[in-house]
């Protein structure tokens, strides 16, 4: 299965300024060298709602899911 990375791209525009900003700065650096398992996983992660994903990459709540642990680290360095 192949991601539709414009896609993804659209789905990190979100509404709280916050989360806006950490994902602009990942795309920056990180977006382009994203292999398609963790684009895979990207896409899943952006289907929380925005305070549930804002929770997770500033870490007041654990993550969710196992597999979405790389792709938040990533979005933590940003």
């Amino acid at each position: 299965m192949t991601i539709d990375r414009k896609r993804v791209l659209w789905q990190c525009r979100r509404a709280l300024l916050e989360l806006d900003l950490v994902l602009a700065r990942f795309l920056e650096r990180d977006f382009d060298r994203l292999d398609e398992e963790t684009l895979a996983d990207l896409e899943d992660l952006l289907r929380c709602e925005d305070h549930e994903l804002w929770a997770m990459v500033n870490g007041s709540a654990p993550c969710a899911k196992e597999r979405w642990r790389g792709v938040l680290g990533l979005l933590r360095q940003s």
